[in-house]
């Protein structure tokens, strides 16, 4: 009796262990190779690369406008920027969570590398880190003296 009992609930494991697999693997999304190559010429073609609900003239939210706010205060050479508005393509939005493995947008690129979204860039900017990166990067207005 015990031992049916046994196989019975290694059946029900299996079974169930099977299922969580089926259902992992069919929310795994892969990233297209034309778009992976369009995120990595978006992220190639400045120093400074954010992608972002909006444009930086105007943001369609909190956090892009936090972070358009911040580069701007910071005084990031329009010359040595470009930003992508995620909500002009669907294939973007989804992808640029996947190519760089965070979940949230704005992302920040700064020559190729990923820094990070809207808290990331706000706590870099409040301990100086995020000046320091600029500077060594050489993406800064130039003082007119």
């Amino acid at each position: 009796m015990f031992s049916r009992s046994l196989l019975s609930t290694t059946r029900i494991l299996r079974t169930s262990a099977v299922r969580q697999q089926i259902i992992n693997t069919s929310f795994v999304r892969l990233l297209s190779t034309e778009t992976k190559e369009a995120i990595e010429k978006a992220v190639e073609s400045a120093p400074v690369v954010l992608f972002m609900k909006g444009t930086p003239e105007s943001p369609q939210c909190g956090f892009s406008r936090s972070t358009i706010n911040i580069l701007g205060q910071l005084g990031v050479d329009p010359e040595k920027f470009a930003a992508y508005n995620v909500l002009e393509d669907q294939e973007l939005r989804d992808g640029i969570k996947e190519f760089s493995e965070w979940p949230t947008i704005p992302q920040l690129y700064v020559n190729k590398e990923f820094i990070g979204g809207c808290d990331i860039v706000t706590s870099m900017a409040q301990s100086g880190e995020l000046t320091d990166l600029f500077v060594k990067n050489d993406v800064l207005v130039e003082d007119e003296e």
